[in-house]
């Protein structure tokens, strides 16, 4: 049964990409529930990770990073980031300390000011840098809008974090418990499966080929302690399908290890996986395409 003043609330993780959002979920989720990579853009979809305490549920969101679209895709991920916006409670700014401030940073700083919401600027990979950089830092965002509260933090090694959770619950208010207990993500394995794949597609992969692949998981079955998982990765053309594949199927050899070792650790078994690799041109600006790999804004 929830407690008679027990509190909750949304918080939506906004900011450019690269900054550590999927990062930040991860560490408060207390495993991998999205994916983590130095290109941009690495999220596509909103990815909730659930806090629960007696006293609290938190309801974290990741967004895609904000940028300038450049196909259909880019244009839904930006969607997907201002309807979370637009829909939470408590907005979490992340920025990263080791860069200046970005042009774009200033637009969002300044546009989260209206949006109604209460903002907190989290500042992220302060291990990374010296002490003495970050008041700069602090006051140069601070003279663009006004922010509830200013948290430095290191989504990598979790320092700061708590802090960061004890800011946001001053903005809880008495609410229902959205989610069980036990849950720490609304992703399916299924989905969680499959970004893992494209997680180290991303890792091992040099400029455009990532953006232009989608991950397909075809079959996924328990049989007593092995799960068999078949994926199809598509990428938009040919001369990327060779890439993906590696010589001698050494690539895809690489990227079907590594994604196992981290299906295993989240299924809690053995797992089987195979890898098919597909050409689907254009995928990017195809709106049924882009459906029928599960990016659509519709409810």
């Amino acid at each position: 049964m929830t407690k008679q003043n027990f509190k909750s609330g949304f918080a939506a993780i906004v900011g450019m990409p690269n900054v550590g959002k999927s990062s930040l979920l991860n560490t408060i989720a207390g495993q991998k529930i999205a994916i983590v990579s130095d290109k941009p853009q690495t999220t596509r979809n909103k990815i909730l990770a659930i806090y629960t305490t007696d006293d609290e549920q938190i309801i974290f969101t990741d967004t895609p990073g904000l940028h300038t679209p450049h196909n259909k895709l880019g244009e839904f991920m930006m969607n997907e980031a201002r309807q979370t916006i637009d829909d939470t409670d408590i907005i979490l700014f992340m920025v990263d300390a080791t860069r200046k401030i970005q042009d774009m940073e200033r637009d969002i700083a300044k546009r989260l000011h209206d949006c109604g919401a209460p903002c907190i600027l989290v500042i992220n990979k302060v291990d990374l840098v010296k002490k003495e950089k970050l008041l700069p830092l602090i006051a140069d965002y601070s003279g663009i809008t006004s922010f509830e509260a200013v948290v430095p933090i290191s989504a990598k090694t979790g320092d700061g974090v708590d802090l960061l959770l004890n800011d946001i619950r001053e903005y809880l208010t008495v609410g229902p418990k959205f989610y069980y207990d036990d849950m720490v993500t609304d992703q399916p394995e299924r989905q969680i499966a499959a970004e893992i794949i494209r997680e180290k597609l991303l890792w091992n992969l040099d400029k455009e080929v990532p953006h232009g692949i989608a991950i397909e998981i075809e079959k996924m079955k328990q049989k007593k302690d092995i799960t068999e998982i078949h994926a199809v990765i598509y990428c938009e053309k040919a001369s990327h399908k060779g890439i993906i594949i590696g010589k001698g199927g050494e690539m895809l050899k690489k990227v079907g290890s590594m994604a196992r070792a981290d299906m295993e650790k989240m299924l809690g078994t053995k797992v089987y996986l195979e890898l098919w690799v597909r050409v689907k041109a254009d995928w990017r600006n195809s709106k049924f395409l882009m459906k029928n790999f599960g990016f659509t804004n519709e409810e």
